[in-house]
């Protein structure tokens, strides 16, 4: 016997109910030519997702459909259709000989900061979609604490890229690492997080990754290790580091069983130039 659950709602003790601010979406059948992409907010397609599309395009089924979502925007005097959501979905479908018109669910996103704000919300708890364009996406949707983010980096001279570089080479100043990052400005607050990523950027180091914010983390915000430093000398020891402190970190790490963030912090640390430390006379 088949068993079938009807669809119930949930106990609402605790909970406070959201009143939606937009009307409901709507659905219509579009052509998916003449849908556009805003690369503000989304990402290129990269050679994984053209193997997406094609293996899309090779086993189309509507049983297998998802309707791109979409948001009406003003571009060059005329009204167009954006895909929020369902990109590699709707080229497929424009490349399908056999297709000709496709559904797509249409909301009330009339601006680039709501569409990017739609975006985040499609993709927030989706697979596949990277914390860089979820954080992209997020700046431009105004939420607070994404541009909390993105002000300490723009102050402390770090880029925080869209995408991976396509050639693989990352500049001086680079990161990929927002999920490091956010962490930081949250343990440490705009400002402390601003001064350990500055220490950081000044070494040049390309890209800066979170092994590296976690061991300057580590450094600048122990109370006896910082004491024993300036950050510019510290800054001036990775630099001349950069090369070979890594390698050593990891054999380091291995060695005495210890995180490879806490093992770059001590040889950052060993090669740092330390304060004189003043001795008092007693009488």
């Amino acid at each position: 016997m088949q068993l079938l659950n009807p669809i119930t709602a949930v106990s609402l003790a605790g909970l406070a109910p959201h009143q939606p601010g937009t009307g409901e979406p709507i659905c219509e059948r579009v052509d998916p030519t003449t849908l556009f992409v805003d690369h503000e907010y989304q990402r290129t397609i990269g050679e994984k997702g053209r193997r997406q599309i094609r293996q899309i395009i090779e086993n189309f089924c509507w049983t297998k459909f998802k309707p791109p979502i979409c948001a009406y925007a003003e571009h060059e005097g005329r009204t167009i259709l954006k895909v929020l959501d369902g990109q590699h979905t709707a080229i497929a479908a424009a490349s399908n000989p056999h297709i000709s018109l496709i559904p797509v669910m249409i909301v009330d996103a009339p601006d680039t900061q709501s569409q990017a704000a739609a975006f985040v919300g499609q993709n927030t708890q989706r697979l596949g979609v990277t914390p860089l364009q979820i954080h992209q996406a997020a700046v431009l949707a105004q939420e607070e604490n994404a541009l909390d983010v993105q002000n300490v980096c723009n102050r402390a001279g770090v880029r925080v890229l869209h995408c991976l570089p396509g050639s693989g080479r990352y500049k001086p100043g680079d990161t990929i690492a927002i999920a490091a990052i956010r962490g930081l400005v949250s343990r440490r607050t705009s400002m402390g997080a601003r001064v350990i990523l500055g220490v950081l950027a000044k070494a040049h180091l390309a890209p800066i990754t979170a092994l590296h914010i976690k061991a300057a983390d580590y450094l600048m915000s122990d109370k006896d290790l910082s004491l024993k430093f300036d950050p510019e000398d510290l800054t001036k020891a990775i630099g001349d580091l950069y090369l070979t402190a890594e390698d050593e970190a990891r054999v380091q790490a291995k060695t005495m069983r210890i995180p490879e963030w806490r093992a770059l912090a001590m040889i950052w640390f060993r090669k740092t130039k330390k304060k004189r430390q003043v001795m008092r006379l007693v009488a």
